[in-house]
């Protein structure tokens, strides 16, 4: 038996925008479904729009993997402050690179990806939904 963890990321109207990124910064495709395919009452009580993500998640041959939904407005929500870092680490600087890139558009760095006194490469983002992600390259293991 294996136990595996994912992110989940709560979200209020933006999920389905923010998979969509995810998949075009870390590859892998999205499964998604909304509210109104739910068809769930407890939901549509939540003041749930219909068009809205009940279930999402972008999963990439890469490993990478994340959850997200999109939190029905008759429930509280409140995103917090650095409440969450979604971590990313890989042992190839030119991939981890590529993803730091892509997520800085229209977000803002916290740390450059730069060497770091543990690892070759260390960078931290919040990008444009609001989601803190800290990359890194893991450095070499030598026993």
């Amino acid at each position: 038996m294996s136990i595996t963890t994912t992110t989940h990321l709560n979200f209020r109207g933006q999920a389905a925008e923010a998979l969509d990124f995810y998949a075009s910064v870390f590859g892998g495709q999205v499964m998604a479904f909304t509210f109104a395919q739910g068809g769930d009452e407890q939901d549509a009580a939540d003041g749930a729009v219909a068009e809205q993500i009940k279930w999402g998640g972008v999963s990439a041959p890469n490993g990478f993997s994340v959850m997200a939904f999109d939190v029905p407005p008759g429930r509280a929500h409140d995103a917090g402050t650095d409440a969450v870092y979604v971590s990313v680490r890989g042992d190839d600087a030119e991939e981890i690179t590529s993803c730091w890139q892509a997520l800085t558009v229209g977000g803002t760095v916290r740390a450059d990806l730069a060497p770091a006194g543990y690892a070759p490469l260390y960078g931290m983002v919040t990008d444009r939904f609001g989601v803190t992600w800290v990359l890194d390259v893991l450095p070499p293991y030598n026993g």
